[in-house]
């Protein structure tokens, strides 16, 4: 991989189509993370003026309070990390979070339906947190790529725009590997122009970031966002 200093201005207006810091959702997903870190999030957000802020329902409210006013999103996941509960479930999470000022969703989807040829489920399982989100929020597909040979990455990418879904990303990053540039590149491939594609777990510097952006993301989450924006801005002294 690239490091940061091979990254020249021209490197940087071929591969950016937008500021860096609108391609990140700003990511806190950990089990033990407690309010006061949440604010902190959003704080950092606002100051960098990140695409989003992404976190767990409990804490939508939060922030989508404080970042009332700003451009920067307020996204929930749903059916996280795992994507096996029910699909009525993971509905009635999208349709809570909505109300509770979620902009957009980052669903998971069943992954061993998946993998088991149930493709009709997999793709009612996506349908009904697109139903869900209705016009009020835009859907992030998870497809935990790690689990998933490339034909089922495939598959999974088709179901999510048959579904009517907006992106799809690939990994949770709580699962058994993150994003590469090779799934990401392949989503792309297979989505086109017609959706997003977001690259998401274990990106944690600007060169990891950048070489997700030169695959094809649109958008890249990360819990280090400010380090990435920081590493970006002493390249530019």
């Amino acid at each position: 991989m690239s490091s940061i200093n091979s990254y020249n201005y021209l490197n940087l207006d071929e591969i950016l189509q937008k500021p860096l810091s609108k391609y990140i959702d700003h990511t806190l997903l950990k089990a033990d993370a407690t309010e006061e870190q949440i604010k902190i999030l959003c704080k950092e957000a606002l100051e960098y003026n990140f695409a989003s802020v992404c976190v767990n329902s409990c804490y939508v409210d939060v922030v989508a309070d404080m970042l009332r006013g700003s451009d920067v999103k307020t996204c929930c996941v749903v059916g996280f990390p795992l994507g096996a509960m029910s699909s009525k479930s993971k509905a009635f999470e999208t349709k809570t979070a909505v109300e509770m000022g979620a902009e957009e969703i980052d669903m998971v989807i069943n992954i061993g339906a998946l993998k088991s040829g149930n493709l009709s489920l997999v793709k009612d399982d996506i349908a009904s947190v697109v139903d869900a989100a209705g016009k009020s929020a835009l859907v992030k597909v998870i497809i935990e790529a790690c689990l998933l040979n490339d034909d089922e990455k495939i598959e999974a990418c088709n179901l999510s725009l048959e579904a009517g879904a907006h992106f799809v990303k690939t990994s949770t990053g709580f699962s058994t590997g993150g994003a590469v540039e090779h799934d990401v590149a392949l989503m792309r491939k297979t989505v086109g122009s017609k959706m997003g594609v977001k690259a998401s777990g274990g990106i944690r510097e600007l060169d990891t970031a950048l070489s997700m952006i030169k695959a094809g993301a649109d958008r890249i989450g990360t819990s280090s966002g400010t380090k990435i924006i920081q590493q970006l801005q002493q390249l530019k002294k």
